[in-house]
């Protein structure tokens, strides 16, 4: 039975991840996670099959243990934007040095360990087409993308120390609007090519049974044109089926605008391996109706913005 680690494993995409694995039934499950009430909460229904360590990607000690003693490494811990560039120190501390020091356990300890890292389509920024974006557009952020700036560094470290990886530059992810907070402030106007949280942990545990066509490999990951839209009228679904929240209409009138999105035209690739798209964006605005009853008086509150878009648009 392998042995598998998943880092920020009561993350959106983590807690995929574990649900899938699990469904499986032949893997040995490992999360490493920071341990705060939301986490242990998400984790809790999980505890009788799956070994929880509440600890830190940057503690030397649990990482090099549980490293030595795994097949394969998922890591998906990381500081997510915003925040992750307002805190330029926080997001270097965890996403690169927390990298570097699972990337340095592997070599030192177990070099046959696999790892799956997580990065993300967003370390393309400014592009001259965006609807033909592939693994070739070069990378292009700006000075305070911090985010996307070490996600770049890790891939580089990665692929300099390890001979067993694959890198996951995954989409802008679809969750739950209700708990997750927005990863990306996005122009209204850009074009997304959108992931959804179950697809994107599907194609972490499919990936286990193609390492060998995966190795040293690194892919968009995107669901595809059924998943392309404009961040407007994204925000337009949300507002409809979830109604207003603070958050969304922060980022559609305040919020800064550094992710630029786009179209993946080499996003066929991995799904082409590993077959793991199974949603589109209809599927995924109709899992909002179950807020359609509690959430009554804020989607009365959108109306005025849905309306207003639509006259724009007459």
């Amino acid at each position: 039975m392998k042995k598998v680690l998943v880092t920020g494993a009561g993350g959106t995409v983590g807690l995929q991840v574990i649900r899938f694995l699990l469904s499986e039934g032949k893997y040995e499950i490992t999360a490493l996670e920071l341990k705060n009430k939301n986490v242990y909460k998400r984790l809790k229904p999980f505890r009788k099959r799956i070994n929880i360590v509440f600890g830190d990607v940057n503690d030397d000690t649990i990482v090099d243990a549980l490293v030595k003693d795994h097949d394969i490494v998922i890591h998906l811990a990381g500081v997510l934007p915003t925040l992750a560039n307002i805190r330029e120190d926080l997001c270097r501390e965890v996403d690169y040095e927390g990298t570097k020091t699972i990337v340095d356990a592997i070599k030192d300890y177990n070099p046959d360990c696999f790892l799956l890292y997580a990065s993300s389509t967003s370390v393309y920024g400014i592009q001259e087409d965006y609807e033909n974006i592939t693994l070739k557009s070069k990378n292009n952020i700006d000075d305070y993308d911090y985010y996307s700036k070490y996600k770049l560094e890790c891939e580089k470290y990665i692929k300099d120390n390890l001979k067993h990886y694959s890198i996951f530059r995954l989409a802008y992810i679809l969750g739950d609007p209700g708990r997750e907070s927005l990863i990306y402030n996005v122009p209204l106007s850009n074009r997304l090519e959108l992931l959804s949280s179950e697809d994107a942990g599907y194609a972490f545990a499919c990936a286990i049974d193609f390492l060998k066509e995966i190795n040293k490999k690194t892919f968009n990951v995107s669901g595809g044109e059924k998943f392309r839209t404009t961040y407007r009228e994204y925000l337009l679904k949300i507002f409809k089926n979830y109604g207003l929240s603070f958050k969304y209409l922060s980022t559609w009138l305040l919020a800064e605008k550094n992710y630029r999105g786009g179209y993946y035209t080499d996003g066929d690739k991995l799904d082409d391996i590993l077959h793991f798209r199974s949603k589109n964006l209809d599927v995924y605005y109709n899992t909002l109706t179950k807020y359609r009853i509690p959430r009554l008086i804020p989607r009365l509150f959108a109306l005025p913005f849905i309306a207003l878009y639509h006259r724009k648009n007459k």
